[in-house]
């Protein structure tokens, strides 16, 4: 399940990234909105999922209330996801 995890982590990163630094540029730079549709979309997904099992491993692992709140927050931080993989995780 840890394993599974770090994917996700290290996916909703990627998607949190290309979603603030790809995404947001090309519609209000470029005005094309097509690419916050559906990076905006995968990212959503991808949060939920990460939530959903930080939640599931914070029952099995018992972690402490202070590792998930940093787990947690670290999702919605550019770069947070990458931290937890390497110093949590």
């Amino acid at each position: 399940m840890i394993k599974f995890f770090k994917t996700i982590a290290l996916l909703e990163g990627v998607s949190l990234l290309a979603l603030l630094f790809f995404a947001m540029p090309m519609k209000y730079i470029f005005n094309n909105p097509v690419f916050v549709k559906h990076v905006g979309m995968a990212h959503g997904i991808l949060f939920l999922l990460y939530i959903a099992l930080a939640v599931v491993l914070k029952i099995e692992q018992k972690w402490e209330m202070k590792k998930f709140l940093i787990i947690c927050v670290a999702s919605i931080i550019p770069f947070g996801t990458f931290y937890v993989e390497k110093k949590y995780l």
